[in-house]
């Protein structure tokens, strides 16, 4: 990994660089690096992106038992790597063009990539509740992720907040350490899989409470207790947990692309199946992309087709000279 921090070694110029390296940006180097296109990644964080924290994926075709999101990312990862891929950790600060090239520039250092192509595969980050005392607990008894945090909290209470997938499945888990965890939900029944709802529902330790909002985040040095407003009763009472896991939904990590790309009102990129965004020669895949839903399996095809179209966009525009 020591490569994945070096920018000594990069070239003059790439056929396509990638913002991103989850599961939509690995698919998408993988199959640039295939046709022999030239081919960097740039990764802000660490490979695989928000699936590598994720305990265990169920749903991925091919694997019967399930497989962890780091051992799924990491198998992405080396196979990207085979093909030649340039894995680097870099944050994108916005993208220049000139001549029909497009110069990315990094977060932290004073660098400009030069690319035919750009491949926007930034994923998504997790809503926050946007509620009086959030702010004060993040990192320290709110948490995003129970695959990071759920240890801390053996033997303890904690709260889950939503209904879908990510809510029900982690919550699921928090199982594990926690002695109670609630399941606070807006409406009154589940928007996740009915596999994870069965799961839920037949766990002794999860209570569901329904048609109910976080109002607001109470304690002093922790967390003593969340207030919530029951929709239905029009009341507010206050719920004693040592902890809150938030799973309320994603806004599009992109930042950089405000004023160049279109989106829509949560951030989202506006770009078709085939992944074209506004921007000739700019492509986006996977959680990223404004779109119905968002899987790995769909991030992964969404950075194969981006992959094919950066390819044609390349043949159309560069023409070999000679």
């Amino acid at each position: 990994m020591e490569d994945f921090f070096n920018f000594d070694n990069l070239k003059e110029e790439y056929d396509v660089v990638i913002i991103g390296g989850g599961p939509a940006g690995l698919t998408a180097g993988i199959y640039a690096a295939r046709d022999d296109l030239n081919t960097l990644i740039l990764e802000k964080n660490f490979p695989g992106g928000q699936v590598a924290i994720t305990e265990i994926i169920e749903n991925y075709p091919g694997f019967l038992e399930g497989i962890s999101g780091g051992e799924l990312t990491e198998k992405l990862f080396q196979h990207a790597k085979q093909f030649g891929v340039e894995i680097k950790n870099g944050m994108c600060k916005g993208i220049e063009f000139c001549d029909g090239y497009k110069y990315v520039s990094l977060q932290y250092k004073d660098i400009k990539i030069k690319t035919k192509t750009v491949i926007i595969a930034s994923g998504a980050k997790p809503k926050h509740l946007e509620v009086p005392g959030e702010n004060k607990f993040l990192g320290r008894g709110i948490s995003f992720c129970a695959t990071c945090d759920g240890a801390f909290y053996k033997d303890k209470v904690v709260a889950v907040i939503g209904g879908g997938d990510s809510a029900v499945e982690e919550g699921h888990y928090l199982t594990k350490f926690a002695k109670k965890v609630y399941i606070v939900h807006r409406r009154d029944k589940l928007r996740a899989a009915k596999i994870l709802q069965d799961r839920a529902f037949a766990n002794p330790k999860i209570e569901f409470i329904w048609n109910s909002v976080v109002k607001k985040v109470n304690g002093e040095d922790k967390i003593e207790s969340i207030t919530l407003y029951d929709k239905k009763l029009g009341k507010t009472h206050d719920l004693k947990v040592d902890g809150v896991f938030v799973f309320i939904g994603w806004n599009a990590d992109t930042e950089a692309f405000k004023g160049l790309l279109e989106l829509d009102e949560s951030g989202f990129i506006i770009a078709d199946e085939t992944t074209h965004t506004n921007v000739p020669g700019i492509f986006a895949a996977g959680d990223v992309r404004k779109k119905e839903l968002r899987q790995i399996v769909t991030a992964v095809a969404d950075g194969a087709v981006a992959a094919k179209m950066a390819e044609r966009y390349i043949e159309e525009n560069f023409p070999q000279e000679g």
